[in-house]
């Protein structure tokens, strides 16, 4: 039987709700020191990492290059709204508007489209990984955990739960707390492992270093981008073949 799970979402900030056009003028520029232990792959993911900020706090989500358009995953209980919906998506250097293209609330996973484009952060091209990862594989991800700034974490994958309706989950070893739902799971080889949606509770206790993943194989990518490719008039790329 499943453990009662504690939903890392949307630590409470009382942040204003996204809108088109938005300011750049408060976020942070000044360069930040990264260590040189810090692999090239840690590295890529802290810089495609982003705040997901709701009516109701903030999430955290990754930024995601498929062919031509750019894509935020998140889970489905930080970005909760009907689709359409308008999100506004931070790094430390940028923010820009989102609208919910996808919503899977049986497995926790939503996707964002962002019609202009993030400059600094390019997005990972989108590389998800085939089958569940391994017990012991080594994984990453960077999020916005409650009032914090971006941190980036390091674990390895535990082992499995099952889920009596969204079946199996991969449990990781690592950090997790409220404004971590969201994150984007990478192993050491740069593919996407799942999405980060919730930590254990034992005894009315949150363990934070037992973290609950969506596998990535719960996604279709061309079913999830089919009301974005109806919707538009000029088709991208990546609207082929949907």
């Amino acid at each position: 039987m499943i453990k009662k799970i504690l939903l890392c979402a949307i630590a409470m900030m009382g942040t204003a709700y996204a809108t088109e056009e938005v300011s750049v003028d408060n976020l942070r520029t000044e360069p930040i020191e990264v260590s040189s232990q810090m692999t090239r792959m840690e590295q890529k993911v802290r810089d495609n990492s982003v705040r997901v900020v709701t009516w109701q706090g903030h999430g955290s989500g990754g930024i995601i290059r498929y062919k031509d358009i750019q894509l935020v995953l998140t889970a489905q209980h930080v970005a909760s709204d009907g689709l359409g919906t308008q999100y506004l998506l931070q790094t430390p250097n940028e923010q820009r508007a989102g609208f919910l293209i996808y919503s899977d609330p049986l497995h926790d996973i939503a996707l964002i489209y962002v019609p202009r484009k993030f400059e600094v952060a390019k997005g990972i091209k989108w590389n998800p990984i085939t089958e569940l990862s391994e017990v012991g594989t080594e994984i990453t991800y960077s999020g916005y955990p409650s009032w914090h700034s971006l941190m980036t974490y390091r674990g390895r994958v535990a082992g499995y739960e099952t889920h009596p309706y969204a079946g199996t989950q991969i449990m990781l070893n690592t950090y997790g707390w409220f404004g971590c739902s969201g994150s984007l799971i990478y192993d050491a080889e740069g593919r996407m492992v799942g999405i980060l949606w919730g930590i254990d509770l034992q005894q009315g206790l949150p363990q934070e270093n037992m973290i609950w993943v969506a596998p990535m194989q719960n996604l279709d990518m061309k079913l999830a981008l089919k009301p974005l490719c109806t919707g538009l008039t000029d088709k991208p790329k990546a609207c082929r073949g949907t």
